[in-house]
């Protein structure tokens, strides 16, 4: 008979798991966005509904790492993990719904968040979010050189111009750079105002710092200084811009005139020479 007992309780707590995990598995797929600045504040919301039992997690998982509790409300007792018990975490229980505030913000604080909470035997997932950070005082592109300084081409040849990313460290070379935004711009000789040409955006299989603009100078009309200019988290950066001018083709007609102009001179020469 007890044996019997231990069967149907074992049973029974087989099936609450199961249904607990089922539970879990039904997270919705889309999880929304919020992106903070580093040194900023940001509060996470997670709705309490009227089943809530006396368990609640706020859980984080940064991208490439195991699942991290954050805090914990078990029977009323609040808990914070080691790593988040200090004054940037900050966990407000309410009757509608769990608040989680993270002050000064910084770059490790990227993850996503999502709370879990039920009984004992039953608990599920009800609120996920990713939190980027953007870190743009790490950047270190300050400046913008073009090469070449000037270049002339003649007309109908193709222009090809440069555009390089310079850093204020060597060594730091692990800025994130499909955030770079690159465009291209002319203005004619004696005009005052930028046509603008191309746009380019760097992608994330690309890690040069070095983009290029090739240009066809077809007339004159294409002729002027071109500039390259970088935005990047809100700046925008111009280079010292690259002057093209024209060089106009020698006709093979006048390499021709020009040769038999040298003869008739030579024959000249040799002429007058003779008769002396």
């Amino acid at each position: 008979m007890h044996f019997a007992t231990m069967i149907r309780k074992l049973s029974a707590l087989i099936l609450l798991t199961a249904a607990s995990l089922t539970q879990t598995i039904e997270v919705p797929h889309q999880i929304p966005l919020k992106v903070v600045d580093v040194g900023g504040n940001v509060t996470l919301h997670c709705p309490r509904s009227n089943e809530a039992g006396d368990f609640f997690y706020w859980h984080r998982q940064p991208l490439g790492h195991m699942l991290q509790i954050v805090v914990s409300l078990v029977l009323g007792k609040e808990k914070f993990s080691e790593q988040f018990n200090n004054n940037r975490f900050k966990f407000t229980p309410g009757d509608s719904q769990y608040s989680l505030t993270i002050k000064d913000i910084i770059k490790e604080d990227e993850a996503t968040y999502f709370c879990q909470s039920g009984t004992a035997y039953f608990q599920s997932f009800s609120t996920g979010i990713y939190l980027a950070v953007n870190d743009c005082k790490s950047r270190t592109v300050t400046h913008v050189r073009q090469t070449p300084e000037s270049t002339s081409v003649k007309e109908g040849d193709t222009a090809n111009l440069h555009c390089s990313l310079l850093s204020s460290s060597r060594e730091n070379t692990s800025d994130n750079l499909s955030d770079y935004h690159v465009y291209w711009f002319r203005t004619g000789f004696g005009e005052s105002h930028l046509s603008f040409i191309y746009t380019q955006k760097n992608r994330n299989s690309n890690s040069s710092r070095v983009f290029q603009l090739s240009k066809t100078i077809q007339t004159s009309s294409d002729t002027g200084i071109y500039y390259c200019a970088v935005v990047t988290c809100g700046k925008i950066l111009f280079g010292e811009g690259t002057k093209v001018e024209t060089s106009k083709r020698v006709e093979p007609v006048l390499i021709v005139l020009g040769v038999l102009l040298g003869i008739c001179v030579i024959v000249i020469s040799i002429l007058i020479f003779s008769r002396d």
